[in-house]
């Protein structure tokens, strides 16, 4: 399953959040942040930092998406996951070290919570269909029942000794789209930190973000992060969400859809049909506070998939875990560590009751 949803967008201007700054508090940042951008992983990465003298730390940082896109993409033949893919059934491939750590926690994923239907060796399915590019279509019944024999996490062996990732099940293809952006954001972040780094964001594609430290306007004050009206494909927002120094992942159904008939499919694929996950979510923000290697973009999509009554009631029992749910009915369903959080800005959305939904 790829994300590339461009859920959240920042509802404060940088040039306002540092207007706010505050200098009682003895944090000696910069007047203008520095930004620095590039594109890859099929998405925008941007970093944006308030710490001075941190040019070259960022510079570094901008470099790992780019390693990571060239390591782990199935959209161009020569990658290390590529080369894992053709070698299906035939042998096993010695990947980097990153690479075989992210395919590991892909694939904990995949065993704990195999009833969701979350399962990194979804490749030819999503291939199939490929939603977002020249060549999507709705595949036909027939050419579905063919792939989806070869979607099983079990097909999925490791080799810790020799970083050596074998698919035993010949057909069978890795699709890390699910969990590659925020894992490599959570490495971003660990580089950024290590150089000095306070305060900043690093912005994978809007869906997968990570706020350091507080809000530069001042200590103990966080980050407003907008949460993006899922039926509005021109980017306006329907509720704000506070955030410091934790992992904000978004999984929705409209950035990237296929029209049939005038019916839309979602990218957003269940490996146990081969078709899109069907139900009540239109949007699902996780807000996550202390360690999550893949930045909550696993557990983002796994919540996805189960719909709004069951991921909620499973956030609930999470600690240092919360969820915004925007149903298909524009109600919003907000768990209790949130609920102060999170500020509604359009009347086209109510905040709904969990105990209304069956």
């Amino acid at each position: 399953m790829k994300k590339f949803a461009l859920i959240l967008t920042f509802v404060s201007s940088l040039s306002f959040l540092v207007a706010c700054s505050s200098t009682a508090n003895n944090r000696d940042l910069l007047t203008t942040p520095l930004t620095k951008d590039v594109s890859t992983m099929g998405t925008f990465i941007q970093v944006t930092v308030y710490d001075k003298n941190k040019e070259n730390a960022v510079k570094e940082a901008l470099k790992i998406p780019v390693q990571y896109n060239s390591w782990t993409t199935v959209n161009s033949n020569g990658s290390q996951v590529d080369q894992i893919n053709q070698n299906a059934g035939i042998k096993p491939v010695q990947v980097d070290k990153g690479v075989y750590q992210l395919i590991k926690d892909g694939l904990a994923y995949s065993e704990q919570y195999p009833e969701s239907g979350y399962d990194i060796t979804v490749g030819r399915l999503s291939k199939l269909w490929d939603i977002g590019f020249p060549d999507e279509k709705k595949p036909t019944q027939v050419e579905i029942d063919q792939v989806l024999p070869t979607i099983n996490y079990k097909y999925v062996q490791m080799d810790d000794a020799t970083h050596s990732v074998y698919l035993t099940h010949k057909g069978t293809k890795l699709d890390l789209g699910s969990i590659v952006k925020g894992y490599v954001a959570m490495l971003m972040v660990d580089d950024l930190k290590k150089a000095g780094v306070t305060t900043g964001i690093v912005n994978l594609g809007s869906s997968s973000i990570y706020v350091i430290g507080d809000s530069p306007r001042s200590s103990n004050s966080a980050w407003r992060i907008g949460i993006k009206n899922p039926n509005d494909p021109t980017g306006a927002q329907m509720g704000v969400l506070q955030a410091a120094n934790q992992h904000v992942n978004t999984s929705g159904i409209y950035e990237r859809y296929l029209t049939v008939d005038g019916v839309k499919y979602s990218h957003e694929l269940n490996p146990k049909t081969g078709y899109p996950f069907d139900n009540d979510i239109a949007s699902i923000t996780l807000l996550i506070s202390g360690e999550d290697p893949t930045n909550g973009d696993g557990l983002s999509t796994v919540l996805f998939s189960m719909g709004t009554k069951e991921a909620y009631e499973m956030v609930e029992k999470m600690k240092n875990t919360d969820v915004v749910i925007v149903d298909k009915d524009n109600k919003v369903y907000l768990t209790s560590g949130v609920k102060n959080k999170f500020e509604l800005t359009s009347s086209d959305f109510k905040i709904g009751n969990i105990n209304d939904l069956k």
